[in-house]
């Protein structure tokens, strides 16, 4: 089995989607082992204890702009737990080379866009004011850039004439939960293999 961390910053939708599949013995051979949050009161970390999980608070704030420091912080954490693999789930700081040298090509996360297009904040909002007809959601590894690591898994959704952030974020977020635990998946069982800026995956 593969130890999963996941590193959480709200209220831990796709962290309850990674929860849900595991209980329908959807996660392949990765197991839950840690939530780690930098927000203190993050309702994720109430799901993480509801379901039985450490949830772990690391506040991001003491550490000023040490950030090499705040991820060995996190990665103390993540190892006392036995991870091997990390999936983000709105985990909104960027990690540095410390953290992802010690998970080199394991670290997943989702975000909702068909990226390269809307990367950052406010995807959705970006959506919505460039006027597109379809978007969605993309599961990528994590390299030092904002979102600008290997794609994994897309997922389209249209943009209806009467959305609003709201309504869209719903359909986006339903393909993010579904996409999301089978990306976890995918990388448990070895099938997911790095070629310079874009990753294969295996059949199996």
């Amino acid at each position: 089995m593969k130890g999963l961390g996941v590193l959480v910053s709200g209220q831990g939708t796709n962290l309850q989607a990674l929860i849900d599949a595991q209980a329908r013995g959807e996660l392949g051979p990765a197991v839950l082992r840690v939530v780690v949050s930098n927000v203190p009161g993050a309702p994720a970390l109430d799901r993480a204890l509801r379901a039985g999980l450490p949830a772990v608070l690391v506040d991001h704030r003491p550490f000023g702009s040490d950030r090499a420091a705040f991820e060995e912080a996190v990665l103390d954490v993540l190892r006392e737990h036995g991870v091997e693999l990390v999936a983000l789930a709105g985990f909104m700081r960027l990690l540095g080379p410390t953290f992802l040298a010690a998970f080199p090509d394991r670290v997943l996360n989702v975000h909702p866009s068909l990226l390269p297009a809307f990367p950052g904040m406010n995807a959705i909002r970006q959506a919505l004011e460039h006027g597109v007809r379809i978007t969605g959601c993309t599961i990528h590894l994590v390299d030092q850039g904002c979102d600008t690591g290997p794609i994994l898994l897309q997922a389209a959704v249209p943009v209806l004439p009467d959305d609003d952030e709201a309504t869209l974020a719903a359909r986006v977020h339903a393909e993010e939960h579904r996409l999301y635990p089978q990306a976890v998946r995918l990388l448990a069982e070895g099938r997911i293999i790095r070629q310079g800026a874009r990753a294969r995956i295996l059949a199996e």
